[in-house]
């Protein structure tokens, strides 16, 4: 039987979403708690989740993932740049997985969400050839998930933060935006049926 994730717009339940970050100083998961309010701001119900917290299994009634990671090393997160992330100053209970991981192993369900995807990257190389966003975007397609939009980044000023000015404020902002092409994506695939 197939769910409808389909928003109402007449003060219904809540669509269910989850932010799901990877974070190894936590400026990723302060980008995750923002976008999670932007998503409220839209009617959703949000939930962040660290990456190794959440479920590995994708509930049918999701509505929305969104999927959060640092760059490292021009992609996402592996063992060895975490332990780099350690040796940085990280607390190494936060380095034993990674957003990486947990999409190589998880279940996306019979009828998988919509996905969004960030990054966060040092602000004095923010124009990477190759970053965390598009890898984990091209995983999440080949998951099954459909992606709704380009990957998006929020730039640190260094390795372990802090966000750069302005930042928490634009992933409220990107938080809405995404709420509102999730709810567009629905109804889509609602009047396509």
């Amino acid at each position: 039987m197939e769910h409808d994730h389909a928003p109402t717009s007449d003060g219904g339940p809540a669509k269910k979403a989850w932010v799901l970050v990877e974070s190894m100083f936590g400026n990723t998961e302060t980008v995750g708690a923002a976008v999670a309010r932007g998503l409220a701001l839209e009617g959703f119900d949000a939930e962040v989740f660290g990456v190794l917290d959440a479920p590995d299994r994708v509930p049918d009634d999701l509505a929305l993932l969104v999927l959060g990671s640092p760059t490292h090393a021009f992609s996402m997160s592996r063992a060895s740049t975490r332990a780099d992330a350690v040796r940085q100053g990280a607390d190494p209970e936060r380095a034993t997985s990674g957003l990486r991981e947990w999409l190589g192993g998880c279940h996306p369900g019979d009828h998988p969400p919509p996905v969004a995807v960030f990054d966060t990257r040092v602000s004095k190389v923010r124009r990477l050839p190759m970053a965390a966003g598009p890898a984990a975007r091209r995983l999440a397609h080949a998951k099954g998930f459909a992606v709704l939009d380009r990957p998006t980044y929020y730039l640190v000023d260094d390795v372990q933060g802090p966000l750069a000015a302005g930042e928490v404020a634009r992933a409220a902002a990107w938080g809405r935006r995404i709420g509102a092409l999730c709810q567009d994506w629905w109804t889509a695939r609602a009047l396509s049926r």
